[in-house]
């Protein structure tokens, strides 16, 4: 029976590089106090015996586990990753370790994987957008943990955010479809409840309307869940109406790539028989034939400033402002003058 190896130990490493145990340690937390020479006898040691640290004994000490949690709508699509990519990055350049989790646009999955990254020692919190229950915001109060709300920008918000005015930004958008002669305006929205973004989109569409003087029933909707299938779905019940709109507009992306999918088995030209706009501008919008109208969101520069802002947090133990970034419209090939017989843009 061969009976198992016990693990190396701290000390262990310190008598195989023959320095102390606390010449060992700063070798691992800081190595930039120890000399060269030192260093890498001491690195030796540990890649030959194989240690280690006790995560455990060090979390224990440090009273922190130098670790950030990250709650996601989906992983299904690109909408999230390039941010969330950039906020690793900010994290692991400070030391810090991401751990992510998603809640598939369900409030209740969302309040237990928040209530399980907190039992399990996160030193923060990134969640998107500002929708959540009120009982939640108080059981985050109530443990101390900074959070930071990404995708949204509400400086009127009880948690701080690093994001853009949804609203705003596809009012933007609206104004220029409208202001290029589209009256019947059909939307391809996700779910509004417990949504910010899509609820605040939809508004941004409805002040572009009511500002042109439109009535109401200048605008249908239609709500479905964020994917090319449901996108397709949607475009073909606004397109078979008895009054069909002369530009769609989506709330992503995604939806947007699927009505233009379904267009083109509808035998439409995009945008000569109807314009196409999405929102996000992942990397699929520039893809597609003809090039998708759209937002363009600064995914990276919020990734990149949601890291920082939580690490001086976390690090400070204190708030820090919310930061409003700029979200602009990127006309592409996939809008037109309505009633045109050319795909140029205006």
């Amino acid at each position: 029976m061969t009976i198992p190896r016990s693990a190396p130990t701290l000390n262990d490493v310190a008598q195989a590089a023959g320095v102390s145990t606390a010449t060992v340690s700063r070798c691992l937390n800081t190595p930039e106090r120890v000399i060269d020479s030192t260093r890498e006898r001491v690195m030796k040691a540990v890649q030959e015996l194989g240690y280690t640290p006790n995560f455990g004994a060090r979390v224990m000490a440090a009273r922190r586990t130098n670790t950030i949690g990250a709650i996601i709508p989906t992983m299904e699509n690109a909408v999230f990753a390039r941010g969330l990519q950039a906020f690793q990055e900010g994290l692991r350049e400070s030391g810090f370790t991401l751990l992510v989790a998603s809640s598939s646009y369900r409030s209740d999955i969302e309040e237990e994987q928040i209530r399980a990254l907190v039992a399990r020692g996160a030193d923060g919190l990134l969640l998107i957008g500002h929708d959540r229950d009120p009982a939640i915001l108080a059981y985050l109060q109530a443990q101390n943990i900074p959070v930071l709300v990404a995708w949204s920008f509400d400086p009127g918000a009880l948690l701080p955010s690093v994001g853009f005015d949804n609203r705003r930004s596809m009012q933007a958008l609206a104004d220029t479809v409208i202001g290029m002669g589209h009256r019947r305006i059909g939307v391809i929205s996700a779910i509004t409840r417990g949504n910010d973004r899509a609820r605040l989109r939809l508004a941004g569409i409805r002040d572009a309307v009511a500002l042109a003087g439109l009535g109401e029933d200048a605008v249908t909707v239609i709500e479905t869940t964020y994917a090319i299938e449901t996108g397709a779905e949607a475009f073909e019940a606004l397109m078979t109406s008895q009054q069909p709109p002369t530009v769609v507009m989506c709330g992503n992306d995604v939806l947007a790539v699927g009505a233009m999918k379904k267009a083109r088995e509808l035998g439409l030209d995009v945008p000569r028989d109807v314009s196409i706009t999405g929102f996000d501008d992942i990397e699929l919008a520039s893809l597609v034939d003809p090039a998708l109208t759209t937002v363009h969101v600064p995914h990276r520069e919020m990734g990149r400033r949601a890291a920082r802002a939580l690490i001086e947090m976390v690090d400070h133990g204190r708030s820090v402002p919310s930061e409003e970034l700029a979200a602009n419209v990127c006309m592409r090939g996939s809008v037109a003058l309505p009633g045109r017989d050319t795909g140029a843009t205006a």
